[in-house]
């Protein structure tokens, strides 16, 4: 199993204990050394303290089973406003808000805003202003929530 699905297993039993979400684990690779970083999520958005709670219980089991071999930092926090959506589960706890697509369309690369409405199994159905579009998952180039700051 990969370093990355044995972190994932461990952080979803610990946002289990505490019901709050896992969203998504990343690695990165820095000059100080691995950077373990676990976004978690709930409705109406986690707090410190969960995210200090997750930190310490992945922590504990990581260094109890000595899974990472080399230096790491373990960050836990919130996706954030602006959260990348990169697996389907993603985009369907960001159905009802408003998302950046970039998208091919007849050998064109279209970025556009609107409403996430529904997820299907290979498609998204998206509102804009004038209409309502059903994109391709594959046809996704990058996708992210979109929080209008001026208002």
């Amino acid at each position: 199993m990969e370093l990355k699905e044995q972190i994932e297993m461990i952080a979803k039993k610990a946002c289990s204990e505490i019901k709050i979400a896992l969203y998504d684990v990343e690695l990165k690779r820095a000059s100080k050394g691995l950077i373990v970083l676990i976004y978690v999520t709930k409705i109406n958005g986690v707090t410190i303290d969960e995210c200090k709670k997750i930190s310490r219980i992945v922590s504990e089991v990581l260094e109890v089973e000595d899974i990472i071999k080399e230096r790491y930092y373990l960050e836990v926090s919130s996706p954030g406003l602006e959260r990348d959506l990169t697996q389907k589960k993603h985009y369907v706890s960001a159905i009802g808000e408003k998302v950046k697509l970039t998208y091919s369309h007849q050998d064109k690369n279209i970025t556009s805003i609107g409403v996430l409405k529904e997820v299907l199994p290979e498609s998204i159905k998206l509102e804009f202003a004038d209409e309502v579009k059903l994109i391709e998952l594959t046809d996704v180039k990058k996708a992210k929530t979109y929080f209008d700051y001026k208002k």
